[in-house]
């Protein structure tokens, strides 16, 4: 199992990876208009993803039929980050959109692991968790305001 250490750090280059997509992101869509960002996005991302997937042969790609038929559209989600980032950036900053989105993330987050949803381990809501919750929705307020 990872150490905690690692597991912090991998999620914090996650962290960095946003807050430097985010802010690019929203440049493209105001010099170029959403659904042609969200092209280069994704076709930059496919570009990076493809290197390392010809170094090992394709891998599990052509598996793709066994997974669910949902999982499918999980790029159509990257539209929906793009505009939502798109539109808060111009209007309340870099740091109010990235900490709204990351509420959001967490606030799903904690819905699915409740339920156990798409295949994740049940962590029960509980007064710990809604404490957190409240803690970065107040932060949310404080970041926007």
């Amino acid at each position: 199992m990872e150490t905690i250490l690692l597991i912090i750090l991998i999620g914090l280059a996650g962290g960095v990876a946003v807050g430097l997509q985010s802010p690019m992101a929203s440049l493209l869509t105001q010099k170029l208009g959403l659904f042609e960002s969200v092209f280069i996005i994704h076709l930059g991302g496919a570009a990076a993803a493809l290197i390392p997937l010809l170094m090992h042969g394709g891998g599990k790609l052509s598996q793709w039929r066994s997974v669910p038929w949902y999982t499918l559209g999980a790029g159509v989600f990257g539209l929906v980050v793009i505009a939502a980032i798109s539109y808060t950036i111009p209007r309340a900053g870099v740091a109010a959109a990235i900490t709204t989105v990351v509420a959001g993330q967490i606030l799903t987050g904690m819905v699915i692991d409740h339920f156990g949803l798409l295949a994740s381990v049940i962590r029960p809501f509980d007064v710990t968790r809604a404490v957190g919750l409240g803690i970065v929705l107040f932060g949310v307020w404080l970041t926007v305001r």
